[in-house]
């Protein structure tokens, strides 16, 4: 089985016809959905949170069969993750794409559990600490897309769950929740 780095690629990376888009709609349906899965599975092991249609992105090509997607393929598998709620377009041009392993939904529990872990029901923690504190080390929040926290917070907050103090500068922002 090949690997990127340390993550295990799908049989089917190999398989020269999975880079060309498919014709046949089943065929097509078949190869969107196991690009969806690898595209999510590959980038929550690798906290990838934007992927850029321009740039080299690791699964987009296999040097081994020397096979590429074109950019038609690279939109059409994005575009299907925005359709199910798990990535959405940055951009109007559709160049950036925002992937969300987890819905915010999602990410606004694991905040809460975060919480909850280290004692935070009452307590003030800055956004900064959050992504990159000692407390987030060794969990999915550290390293977070500040988009990603930042909508996950909003979402908290409309709940009454937290309330969000802003600073002078986004280093200083704070958050202080109410579980």
């Amino acid at each position: 089985m090949q690997k990127l780095g340390d993550f295990k690629l799908p049989h089917f990376f190999n398989y020269p016809p999975y880079f060309t888009l498919q014709p046949v709609r089943d065929t097509r349906e078949k190869q969107i959905q196991l690009w969806k899965e690898l595209i999510l599975d590959y980038c929550k092991t690798q906290k990838t949170f934007v992927i850029a249609l321009e740039e080299e992105f690791p699964l987009f090509t296999n040097h081994v069969i020397e096979r590429s997607l074109t950019h038609e393929a690279r939109e059409a598998f994005l575009s299907a993750l925005v359709s199910e709620g798990r990535a959405e377009w940055m951009d109007k041009g559709h160049r950036k794409c925002l992937i969300l392993w987890h819905r915010i939904q999602d990410w606004a529990d694991i905040l809460i559990q975060f919480a909850k872990d280290n004692g935070l029901e009452d307590g003030v923690v800055t956004i900064e600490e959050i992504r990159s504190g000692t407390e987030s080390q060794g969990t999915e929040l550290h390293g977070i897309d500040r988009t990603i926290l930042n909508r996950a917070l909003k979402l908290l907050e409309q709940k009454g769950k937290l309330v969000v103090f802003k600073g002078t500068s986004a280093d200083d922002e704070g958050v202080k929740f109410s579980i």
